[in-house]
């Protein structure tokens, strides 16, 4: 049987996403366009809501492409208050738009929002060595410094911690803990 993180257990969907994609270093940046927006829509909710709804976000954000998005008036908002596969938050649903349009403008300037997002961290994962899942922080200042960063280029809805589990769902960070067998294959050292 193999250890993984407590986290995950108890439900198939959280250890598929376990076990394939959390800590996974994304490179793509249509993919991290969706964690960032998928990490904003979870504020305040569990990661498992947001999980069970994703296919459904895909297809209500036109598979997460910014430039669609980033075009989307009143009309298409309402349409989305109206869509009862996602969560209905007015706040969170123009928080996607206006990511989508900051996102194409980072894009613009750095030649690509991966180039601008693991810069911060010269292209590495910080590998942790959590024994426990109490040890891992909601933040850290890395992610508090990306965050400021975001919010300065127009960003919402990416706080420190938004911004922190964005760092470990796409592979900026390696959270396994140490005795998950993930750890080692996503580059951990214990």
């Amino acid at each position: 049987m193999l250890n993984r993180c407590d986290w995950c257990l108890g439900d198939d969907l959280y250890l598929q996403y376990h076990d394939l994609e959390w800590g996974v270093p994304v490179h793509d940046d249509q993919k991290l366009f969706e964690f960032l927006t998928l990490e904003g829509a979870q504020a305040g909710l569990s990661w498992l809501t947001v999980l069970r709804k994703r296919e459904r976000y895909r297809l209500a954000f036109d598979g997460f492409n910014p430039q669609r998005i980033a075009s989307y008036n009143e009309d298409k908002i309402v349409e989305l208050l109206n869509n009862t596969g996602i969560i209905r938050n007015r706040l969170k649903i123009v928080s996607t738009v206006k990511n989508a349009q900051a996102f194409l403008a980072v894009q613009e300037k750095f030649g690509s929002f991966d180039r601008y997002i693991w810069g911060f961290l010269n292209g590495q994962t910080i590998h942790n060595m959590h024994k426990s899942i109490k040890e891992v922080p909601a933040e850290t200042e890395s992610s508090q410094i990306i965050s400021k960063d975001m919010k300065k280029r127009g960003f919402t809805f990416v706080g420190p911690t938004i911004i922190y589990s964005h760092m470990q769902a796409t592979g900026m960070v390696n959270d396994h803990l140490i005795n998950c067998y993930r750890y080692r294959e996503l580059g951990g050292n214990s």
